[in-house]
């Protein structure tokens, strides 16, 4: 059933649907709106910037919701009032609230070994082979599709990932090996990863979240681990073995190289093990 929406909300999705924004991203910023729209009692091209921040004070301070909450209703409100309104968006009125700095959870290599190694399903092993060696996260996993396995030049191809983007990550060959015994054995018909009994369609995203989770219960262990736990995993292993900062931001599909430089916290850094560049020099 699709959402009903005000003329004026109707017009941020229509502005929004024009600029190629994914139909979720769409669909969440409207029913953003419309709540707004509710609370105040008024269409949202009424709506001023104080209506704005009561509003949001009330959602922080007393229905206790996420930074991510309040942020996704300036970005809906600024393109309504930019885009739609042709207004000119005062960012010094309405300041984005503080994200608290919350570290990933990260599994060591013995770890994630375990979590494989304990999986005996060959289609639930590659799942976590290829979740955790490419970095993937849960929903690329998921529209996966055996051309975009590149075996010649072991790259794995994530179409429209986060963003709408087109990347290439990693492919192992270990990855790869169990890949090729997935296919063989289940004979995927359009995704790479498809239900029992019903081809042509992508696994759930609960059947994705059972198979880490019983995983993660084989291998004893007790942290909070997640599928997106595999991708933090996958960047700290590979910050920790030495490999380009920059090189595991194109990996993982981020914007902004601060978002991966985060990781940098995470490593077990010895300093011991790094040399002065002076060493390398005949003086």
């Amino acid at each position: 059933m699709k959402n009903s929406f005000s003329v004026d909300v109707e017009r941020l999705k229509r502005e929004m649907e024009y600029r190629n924004y994914s139909e979720k991203t769409v669909n969440s910023y409207c029913i953003s709106m419309a709540g707004l729209e509710r609370t105040t009692l008024k269409p949202l091209s009424e709506v001023t910037i104080a209506d704005l921040k009561n509003y949001l004070h009330h959602a922080l301070t007393v229905k206790q919701c996420s930074t991510s909450y309040a942020n996704q209703h300036i970005s809906a409100f600024k393109i309504f009032t930019e885009d739609v309104m042709q207004r000119e968006w005062d960012g010094f009125k309405i300041k984005r609230p503080r994200r608290p700095v919350k570290m990933p959870e990260v599994l060591s290599v013995e770890e994630v070994q375990r979590m494989i190694a304990l999986t005996a399903n060959v289609k639930h092993r590659a799942i976590l082979t290829i979740m955790y060696s490419a970095g993937l996260r849960r929903m690329e996993l998921l529209q996966l599709k055996p051309a975009d396995i590149d075996s010649e030049r072991m790259l794995v191809k994530v179409k429209q990932g986060k963003g709408r983007k087109d990347r290439y990550t990693i492919l192992s060959p270990k990855a790869l090996d169990l890949l090729r015994i997935h296919y063989k054995f289940n004979k995927p018909k359009v995704y790479l990863f498809e239900p029992n009994g019903r081809p042509g369609r992508q696994v759930s995203v609960g059947t994705i979240n059972n198979i880490v989770k019983q995983s993660v219960a084989r291998a004893k262990i007790t942290k909070n681990v997640s599928c997106h736990t595999l991708r933090h995993s996958f960047a700290t292993h590979l910050l920790e073995k030495g490999v380009n900062l920059k090189l595991i931001q194109e990996f993982l599909g981020h914007t902004s190289i601060r978002t991966t430089s985060r990781y940098l916290h995470l490593t077990n850094f010895n300093p011991s093990n790094v040399h002065s560049p002076l060493e390398e020099m005949e003086i």
